[in-house]
């Protein structure tokens, strides 16, 4: 395949794009910045719609990822390797970078669950802060099936870089959307016949539940709190994980950890 000659990146785009890893501006053009080919590629691959990328962004000299880009020629530029350090978040770059559009979500967050007949699963984070975790969970409830992730103001950004390269191609592949109040999305849900069950460690061993809801939310703690008062006083179910051995050795199981095991109980 003949090379690409790549067009270089202006100055008002390279300044747009640097500001993108603050999340107020994310949010003000509806973008959100990814690093590195596997992340990149993942991306690409799992688009819903060619115009979802906005941009990709190829340091001088980098030939794989040229390579890889060569699909999207018309919205592929260059950048040198100062621009590169201006723009990359990890210690090593890889040189290659993505600007995407985020899910258009108007038409789509009032409706979750209320059209769901069946069978139907969701998870919510209620301050989960680690972007990674958030990250690992929302390409977990991929692998499971649900339907969305729902997430507390207080959970990290979805499209924080960290987030991003967690969950990689992951983030179109299912509705996730942030409340201001998770407590009142709860209990919308619980109004559309969706039964709430908490990870706590004050639960019930989840191993002795024989069955489960035909429609349920799932939903994961903060790091260190667990989950909040308004969240336990609305759960019908309180479900924990029990510990091997005879004595606990842990704290607790990271989240990610946590929401896996019961993601695979409860989904499948």
């Amino acid at each position: 395949m003949k090379p690409v000659e790549i067009a270089p990146l202006s100055k008002a785009k390279l300044k747009l794009y640097t500001r993108l890893h603050q999340k107020k501006f994310r949010d003000q053009e509806g973008l959100f910045f990814a690093e590195g080919l596997r992340t990149v590629r993942e991306l690409c691959l799992n688009l819903p719609d060619q115009e979802m990328l906005v941009a990709l962004l190829i340091r001088e000299g980098e030939a794989e990822a040229a390579r890889f880009a060569q699909a999207w020629k018309g919205k592929l530029f260059s950048i040198s390797e100062k621009e590169c350090s201006q723009l990359a978040e990890t210690a090593t770059s890889q040189g290659i970078f993505g600007v995407f559009r985020q899910q258009l979500l108007v038409e789509h967050v009032e409706e979750a669950g209320s059209a769901k007949s069946g069978r139907s699963f969701m998870v919510a984070l209620d301050d989960v802060q680690d972007p990674g975790n958030v990250g690992t969970i929302l390409r977990t409830a991929v692998w499971f099936g649900a339907d969305a992730l729902i997430c507390s103001a207080g959970t990290a950004d979805r499209y924080n870089a960290k987030a991003v390269r967690s969950c990689a191609g992951s983030i179109y592949a299912i509705l996730h959307y942030g409340v201001e109040r998770l407590d009142l999305e709860l209990r919308r849900l619980q109004e559309q016949g969706y039964s709430i069950v908490c990870s706590s460690l004050e639960g019930k061993d989840f191993r002795e539940f024989s069955s489960w809801p035909e429609k349920q939310v799932l939903v994961i703690g903060n790091e260190a709190n667990g989950i909040s008062e308004p969240l336990r006083a609305l759960a019908d179910r309180l479900v924990r994980i029990p510990h091997g051995g005879a004595s606990v050795r842990v704290e607790s199981l990271n989240a990610s950890v946590s929401a896996a095991i019961l993601m695979e109980r409860l989904a499948l």
